[in-house]
């Protein structure tokens, strides 16, 4: 299937740039899957949530998968691009440079508690601006604040041939193929990657993939998906070999994990 993108200009109008008297804007777009967002950048905060369906989002060198009781924050001015990894719902808030939640100049994973999915809804069906814009506003940018952060990302290399091994095992993450088998597709010898993956991303391309493997467990498991699943869409042979991947990295089980969530 064709991948369509979706221009800077179609996703963000003018209308809804957010403004020093209406710092919080909201803008709603329904995505099918074979539906991206170029990278862009704009310079005001965003919040990127989706109520429904999945996200992959890439900014900074790094890789984040949200899904819809995740979302991101991209500070003014970083440069990003949204890939739908199926289709869904995507609600992007904007946030005036004067009124950022956070201090940081990174992006940020939250979790999306009750009030905020809520809070977005609610500014999603307001119509004119006024008084119960600028309350929910406030609320929102309050509940921003409280909310957790993950330390849930995936980093990726700038080396082209690097990047393009990379980003097949991003969208075929069941793939085990040995590196040797890997760089015959990279165009460069696996001696080559090997180095370039210690060098630009300080880990050897096991620890890379394993992370890879994380990062998408941790955002379908976040979803819903059974553990069984979970473990043959990353090319475990089972969900106990899985199981026990997750155990060692992180020290305790996946449903342990995520039961503190």
């Amino acid at each position: 299937m064709p991948v369509q993108i979706v221009t800077h200009t179609d996703t963000h109008p003018p209308l809804n740039h957010p403004t020093p008297q209406r710092p919080v804007r909201l803008v709603a777009r329904n995505l099918q899957i074979s539906q991206n967002l170029k990278p862009h950048q704009h310079d005001w905060g965003q919040l990127t949530y989706a109520p429904q369906g999945m996200i992959q989002v890439m900014a900074a060198g790094t890789v984040w998968f949200v899904p819809p009781m995740r979302a991101i924050w991209i500070p003014p001015n970083i440069v990003h691009e949204v890939r739908t990894l199926e289709n869904t719902h995507l609600r992007a808030v904007h946030i005036h440079a004067d009124y950022l939640p956070f201090d940081s100049s990174l992006c940020l994973v939250l979790e999306v508690s009750s009030l905020l999915r809520e809070l977005v809804s609610s500014m999603e069906a307001l119509g004119e601006p006024g008084a119960r814009e600028a309350h929910l506003a406030q609320v929102l940018l309050d509940e921003l604040q409280a909310a957790r952060p993950l330390a849930i990302q995936l980093p990726m290399p700038q080396d082209k041939r690097l990047k393009s091994l990379c980003e097949l095992l991003l969208n075929h993450p069941a793939n085990n193929d040995s590196l040797a088998q890997l760089a015959l597709q990279a165009g460069a010898s696996e001696r080559t990657l090997s180095r370039l993956f210690e060098k630009e991303l300080q880990m050897s391309f096991g620890h890379w993939r394993q992370q890879m493997r994380l990062s998408r467990a941790s955002a379908l498991i976040a979803k819903g998906m059974p553990l069984s699943q979970v473990a043959t869409e990353l090319g475990y042979a089972s969900q106990s070999a899985f199981s026990a991947m997750f155990k060692k990295t992180l020290g305790v089980s996946p449903s342990s994990f995520f039961g503190k969530v």
